[in-house]
């Protein structure tokens, strides 16, 4: 008799809320300010995290104003309300809209590359249900983004709307960021990343930029804040085929290292390139990266000449001429071993990760490996870009880094956002994946002295330049 009572307590609560919301949608007095000022600040943060032209569900879409928003190549829009979509599909008719429960979502049958619920797991019945209806219509690269009111906000909610100041509701779940993680993850999903938005939800000229822009980003704020946002997606399954991999080699002054790279290069993946970009060297590295190319035919080589200067360029040009499914940056001082590499194949292909950084910082150093000034500047930045970014970040500036050729054409392909700013390029690379929404992994190397040449790194230059950066990321990524 069990599961009879629960399906129909189940079944009651959901033709409950239909009707509310039916109801809701017939009142000519539903727009009111706190609504106003809110949504838009919801929309401005969906626009900022789904980027145009992509595959986008919103489930709970109501008037589909914010699925409207993101000007997707193809919107779908579901609600259970009836009176909900027949005033959203007026308006925006290049969108699909979809009558459905958000428990059964049987008649969508598409993938998505993301998929929106907006203030909507607060009025759901079974929240893992709903995580196990969206899981079937990922794909790998999808992208849940879920934002839900914080239980500090309870008390206050429900003063205004007994005020009539807000949309009433009926009884809600209030859970906590925690408890969302849990049933992701028992759905089949993980979360990349969480963070809290809104200070202030009524209209306010001037100081509400102020509360929702800038002070909600430092504690003890941000925990006060009115909503909770969570990025998640779907678990990765291994690959069965094995991916090509390229690995670019900046080379400047480094002919001492270059015969090393070819006789400890490592097997891996269905094929293996291996590109050098020379930078204007003072010694013969050229000549050099020359005569191993020749010695080793059986190793798939190529040798660019660096037109541009710095290594970002380098890396650039490596990446331009690349033809793996694998994108990996090997620095030619040697200083992380290429034997290391299989471990970034391997995190890379069975889907732990989708950006794969790595660091140094982890084991201890052989003496000579780094200075101490610029091992206390790695620490100051690995924890500001871990706050800038989201996800951990221990080491910004290991040279040793791997990702997918897809994800990249999108970096490339999104780059103006940040402009050409990166001396390194491993910032261009971390910037545009956190842009993306990758799952990023720090993969612990063992970070080895040079056996030849010098640094090409001006500590306190590159320091200035390093601040810049945060300066930059903070205004593009955190203060939207």
């Amino acid at each position: 008799m069990t599961p009879l009572l629960v399906d129909t307590a189940s079944s009651g609560y959901r033709q409950t809320r239909q009707a509310h919301w039916d109801h809701i949608a017939r009142r000519s007095d539903r727009q009111l300010n706190w609504g106003r000022t809110y949504h838009r600040r919801l929309e401005e943060i969906y626009r900022f995290l789904v980027s145009p032209g992509q595959r986008v569900l919103e489930v709970g879409c109501s008037e589909g104003h914010l699925l409207a928003a993101l000007r997707p190549a193809y919107g779908v829009g579901v609600d259970f309300s009836l009176e909900m979509l027949e005033r959203a599909s007026a308006p925006h008719p290049e969108l699909r809209f979809v009558q459905a429960d958000a428990h059964d979502l049987s008649a969508i049958q598409d993938t998505f590359d993301v998929i929106i619920l907006s203030d909507l797991i607060n009025d759901l019945w079974d929240v893992q249900a709903v995580f196990e209806q969206l899981r079937r219509l990922c794909k790998p690269g999808t992208r849940v983004i879920l934002n839900f009111y914080s239980g500090l906000w309870r008390l206050p909610l429900t003063v205004v709307r007994n005020l009539r100041l807000a949309t009433p509701v009926l009884d809600q779940n209030w859970l906590t960021v925690e408890d969302i993680t849990g049933l992701l993850y028992l759905a089949g999903c993980e979360v990349i990343r969480s963070w809290q938005e809104i200070l202030w939800p009524l209209p306010l000229p001037l100081l509400g930029n102020f509360f929702n822009r800038l002070l909600v980003r430092f504690w003890p704020f941000y925990d006060l804040a009115l909503t909770n946002f969570i990025i998640a997606r779907p678990h990765a399954v291994e690959s069965g085929e094995e991916p090509s991999v390229s690995i670019v080699v900046p080379a400047r002054n480094e002919a001492g290292n270059i015969p090393a790279i070819f006789e400890r290069l490592p097997k891996m993946g269905r094929r293996i390139e291996l590109i050098f970009v020379e930078g204007h060297s003072h010694d013969n590295t050229a000549a050099v990266i020359e005569e191993e190319i020749a010695a080793h035919p059986e190793i798939a080589s190529l040798l660019l000449r660096q037109t541009g200067v710095g290594k970002a360029d380098a890396i650039r040009l490596g990446f331009e001429h690349a033809t793996g499914d694998i994108l990996m940056v090997l620095d030619a001082d040697l200083t992380v071993p290429p034997e290391d590499l299989p471990r970034f194949y391997e995190a890379l292909r069975s889907g732990k990760g989708e950006f794969i950084n790595g660091v140094r910082l982890v084991y201890p150093m052989e003496r000579e490996a780094m200075r101490w000034a610029n091992f206390l500047g790695n620490k100051f930045f690995s924890l500001a870009f871990s706050w800038l970014l989201g996800q951990p970040i221990k080491d910004t500036l290991c040279g040793t880094k791997a990702l997918w050729r897809a994800d990249y054409e999108k970096i490339a392909a999104n780059r103006s956002y940040f402009g050409d700013f990166d001396p390194f390029g491993d910032f261009d690379l971390l910037f545009g994946a956190a842009r993306l929404d990758r799952k990023i992994v720090d993969l612990p190397i063992r970070y080895r002295e040079r056996t030849y040449g010098a640094t090409n790194i001006s500590r306190w230059k590159h320091g200035w330049l390093l601040l810049r950066m945060v300066v930059l990321a903070a205004r593009r990524l955190k203060f939207i």
